[in-house]
């Protein structure tokens, strides 16, 4: 009850579905999420276990496979339970802290697509410093930063809304506790609150994105000068790739977030929040790490490795 707060729980509505439908909207979405876990905890579990992948581009990109499990872990499981119950209840706190954690991993997903765009840039067009910048205390330092950016730019918006007042409707049109539902649903004057929101969010993401365009230009200028055409083609190809999924996290958010008043277009804002949940999550393994070359040699070793001991084993002698 302190600050006037006598909204004791939330109501996520989610999406409108028609009850004929749920059934399998929950089933698709449930595919969505196993294959997404699945194809991240592959990165990870490939990464560790291979030694030709220990080298700090997969050191990075099995760390931002483990955030991205922990992102749509915090969301995806509510959505899920919203297909089959309808709608569904969440406590004051609960809301607050899945919004917090959502923000703060959200941002340190954008930090470490720009710690990945300057890892590319620094393989292909400084091969020779490479190995001397990144180093495993480099490595390690960057995604500390990541994090702590992270929570340092998202933290402070989150709490200050949850100190608004909320005596009023408490159903959030979402299937998250987002910060513009929250703001909309407040007795209080948020405008201040939204506006820093609307600017940390805006150096967040233009921080980010404006790392990943000058790499991503330089790395074009120094593909372009590849002597072979098929080099050429192949690096063209993971470039677009990569761009892809940029292309997808950034847009999507820049629709949802880029907008001083955080109360518009909730029922637009619903369908763009659910590609950077659903969609880009499951596109990143393909698109980072399971078209690589290097990635299905490791594959086919660890399942030879496998295979060898049944092999030997079904064709000992008998005594």
């Amino acid at each position: 009850m302190r600050n006037w707060t006598w909204v004791p729980e939330f109501v996520l509505e989610g999406f409108p579905v028609a009850e004929h439908l749920r059934i399998l909207f929950f089933l698709v979405h449930l595919l969505a999420y196993l294959a997404s876990l699945m194809g991240n905890t592959l990165i990870i579990s490939i990464t560790c276990a291979d030694h030709r992948l220990q080298t700090p581009m997969y050191f990075f990109l099995s760390t931002y496979s483990f955030v991205e499990c922990c992102f749509i872990t915090t969301v995806i499981p509510q959505l899920l339970i919203i297909f089959l119950s309808g709608r569904q209840t969440i406590s004051f706190v609960a809301c607050f802290t899945q919004a917090l954690v959502v923000f703060v991993l959200g941002a340190t997903v954008f930090f470490l697509l720009a710690v990945l765009s300057l890892d590319r840039y620094l393989a292909i067009c400084k091969p020779l410093h490479y190995s001397t910048i990144m180093n495993p205390r480099m490595c390690f330092l960057l995604v500390t930063v990541c994090l702590v950016l992270g929570f340092l730019f998202m933290a402070g918006p989150v709490v200050m809304l949850s100190q608004s007042s909320y005596c009023g409707p408490n159903v959030i049109p979402h299937f998250f506790c987002d910060f513009g539902p929250l703001a909309n649903l407040s007795c209080s004057d948020t405008m201040s609150v939204e506006m820093l929101f609307f600017n940390l969010a805006l150096i967040v993401l233009f921080a980010s994105l404006l790392v990943a365009i000058f790499a991503y230009s330089n790395i074009v200028v120094t593909i372009v000068r590849l002597p072979s055409a098929r080099e050429r083609q192949r690096a063209f190809s993971t470039c677009s790739s990569h761009l892809i999924v940029l292309s997808l996290m950034y847009g999507s958010c820049v629709f949802i977030y880029m907008k001083p008043k955080q109360t518009s277009r909730l029922d637009t804002n619903r369908v763009a929040a659910l590609v950077n949940t659903v969609v880009t999550p499951l596109l990143n393994p393909v698109i980072y790490t399971l078209r690589n070359k290097q990635v299905h040699q490791a594959l086919r070793d660890a399942l030879y490795r496998v295979q060898l001991p049944r092999y030997h084993r079904s064709n000992a002698p008998s005594l």
